[in-house]
């Protein structure tokens, strides 16, 4: 599975909707409840499914989730 397929599974899972499609421009406002709790939740889960550990410095840089993917491809 392609890291933008893992990632909208993460997503899903992480919002509890299994119809979330997500695109490489969406933001926390295009997505209900991605307020700063559930980014913490999200950094968690995608570092769980990646096996990665992200830096305060890179989460602090996520604007989109066109970062997530971008942040994902340079650390795997």
């Amino acid at each position: 599975m392609i890291i933008f397929d893992r990632l909208n599974c993460v997503f899903q899972d992480v919002f509890d909707d299994d119809e979330l499609l997500i695109e490489r421009n969406y933001t926390a406002r295009d997505i209900e409840d991605w307020d700063s709790l559930m980014h913490v939740n999200l950094v968690l889960a995608v570092e769980k499914e990646f096996a990665i550990r992200l830096s305060s410095y890179e989460v602090t840089r996520l604007k989109n989730v066109g970062d997530f993917i971008d942040l994902i491809e340079a650390r795997l």
